[in-house]
């Protein structure tokens, strides 16, 4: 599955936070809700979504964290 075929990014939609496609729910909320314990179920009920986009919006984390840079500051 590609994360772009459930998520868009655009700046005219809350503010350019991604979201799962033809929805506002952002993708950092779903996944602070499952870091906080809901399962996935929970999720697609309390914000009606699929499993699939869910599992989208976690492929799109793990990219974004994956792109991250990590620089030792001085001491």
């Amino acid at each position: 599955m590609k994360w772009q075929d459930r998520i868009t990014i655009d700046p005219a939609i809350a503010a350019g936070h991604a979201v799962i496609k033809g929805t506002r729910v952002p993708v950092q909320m779903l996944i602070g809700a499952l870091g906080g314990g809901d399962t996935i179920e929970d999720v697609c009920q309390a914000y009606n979504v699929t499993e699939d986009d869910v599992r989208a919006g976690l492929i799109y984390a793990a990219e974004v964290v994956s792109r991250e840079r990590v620089r030792a500051l001085p001491r």
